[in-house]
């Protein structure tokens, strides 16, 4: 029988988590916690609403609509379908997301205990030993199971536990008055922060190793495929809000430690090294290390799987070796200026993944109308380019000056209303185009 045990379906659960869980991920919930102070709670409730909520509903959407994002977007049109799967595996694969792994790791982990004169070589040898190892488990998709849910996620949440419960037993401060921008509306702006994670659209790139995993196991029923990943989901859900949780404690503990921090991997090597010396340093160096190499093989993985489905002249261990190569030049000559250009694309694609997790879910409700996907997708899509226009510094202000009466749009979630209104209407058109056939 290919049946998924419940052994089998927690560590499909430790790998999702694995998946979700990067350095990014590790730095967001600390500096949260120190600006949001007292209001810490309200505003970390917000945070996991869609830092945590949006990406799992996201793998999800992956698994009700086939066996990949090509498949979800699909729904609007098959050229949407190809073209915007494309810029999302580029854009957060090696353009921006498998370099950023192995940087972030390096300044974390490494950097710390290094010379000036020294960081450079070490860099470079870091980054290809880095690459090695992430393609090494890439190129055995098949076993990515096993290795995170048995070994690597285990370590990791160990050595994040270990540094919660020591900064939880003896605090380095105490919380304090909230500060900008969580003086006012704190649950809006943790949800706002939450959404910047831009973890939903990790979500429908991981999708694919999700479902291969359950398809590895004989399993290929859409519904059972969408019902494993649902509960296998609540495991890394649960896992995610209680680090996310116990991170942002420790932020609310770290302004004597680390003031005037300019993002939280500051206040999580200073609180460190506060409370267990070069000791704590070591820890958060490995747990940075390893939360950093599983969302670098997720990435990889995911690439490989895709490109190699789409692109049949391409194997997969070509693109893992591609992808990794092509990440090790980036990690060490251009990120900083490849972050500039990539961070506004995925400003600018985030509003239509979110709209396309959230249209998928209602898809039988509006009996999967193409028009509802298509003009949900063109607000948000338009919207979204000029916040991309605007990211880019680009001037665009008449247009701004209209944009501006848009509900959120300060906040940067000008296209909710649109993407609804549109939807609406793709929804009346859909229905008078169904009657009118009949």
């Amino acid at each position: 029988m290919n049946e998924f045990s419940k052994k089998e379906t927690v560590k499909l659960g430790l790998l999702m988590f694995a998946l979700f869980f990067g350095a990014g991920n590790m730095i967001f919930p600390p500096l949260v916690g120190q600006l949001a102070g007292d209001n810490v709670w309200i505003t970390i409730t917000g945070f996991l609403i869609t830092g945590v909520g949006l990406p799992f509903l996201g793998v999800v959407a992956v698994a009700l609509s086939g066996s990949q994002l090509r498949d979800l977007a699909g729904k609007a049109h098959p050229l949407f379908g190809i073209a915007f799967t494309i810029i999302v595996y580029l854009a957060i694969g090696p353009f921006f997301g498998v370099p950023r792994t192995a940087t972030v790791s390096f300044e974390m982990g490494l950097s710390p205990f290094l010379s000036e004169s020294s960081e450079r070589i070490v860099m470079f040898l870091f980054t290809v030993l880095f690459f090695s190892i992430t393609a090494w488990l890439s190129l055995k998709p098949n076993k990515l199971v096993d290795r995170f849910g048995n070994v690597l996620t285990p370590i990791l949440l160990t050595l994040i536990a270990f540094i919660v419960t020591v900064g939880i037993l003896k605090p380095a401060g105490t919380s304090g008055p909230p500060q900008e921008p969580y003086v006012h509306n704190p649950f809006i702006n943790g949800f706002i922060e939450g959404y910047l994670t831009m973890d939903a659209i990790a979500a429908l790139v991981f999708g694919i190793i999700v479902i291969n995993a359950i398809k590895g196991k004989g399993i290929s029923d859409r519904k059972a495929v969408a019902s494993i990943t649902m509960k296998s989901g609540i495991f890394a859900v649960v896992g995610l809000c209680l680090v996310y949780v116990g991170l942002a404690y420790l932020g609310t503990t770290s302004r004597l430690i680390a003031p005037n921090a300019e993002n939280g991997g500051e206040i999580l090597t200073q609180l460190a090294f506060s409370l267990m010396g070069t000791t704590g340093q070591v820890v958060l160096g490995t747990a940075v290390f390893l939360a950093c190499l599983t969302t670098s093989v997720g990435l990889v993985s995911s690439c490989a799987a895709f490109f190699s489905s789409t692109f049949p002249k391409l194997s997969y261990r070509t693109v893992v070796l591609i992808v990794g190569l092509f990440s090790t030049v980036i990690a060490n000559i251009g990120l900083t200026q490849l972050i500039s250009i990539t961070l506004p694309v995925l400003v600018g694609i985030y509003p239509l993944a979110i709209v396309l997790i959230t249209v998928s879910f209602f898809h039988n409700r509006f009996n999967g109308y193409r028009e509802v996907y298509l003009f949900a997708l063109a607000a948000a899509g338009v919207v979204g380019f000029f916040d991309m226009l605007k990211a880019f510094g680009l001037p665009i202000a008449p247009v701004a000056d209209v944009l501006s009466y848009l509900p959120l749009y300060e906040e940067g979630l000008g296209w909710i209303v649109p993407a609804i209104v549109l939807g609406t209407l793709g929804f009346i058109i859909g229905s008078l185009r169904k009657n009118a056939s009949q």
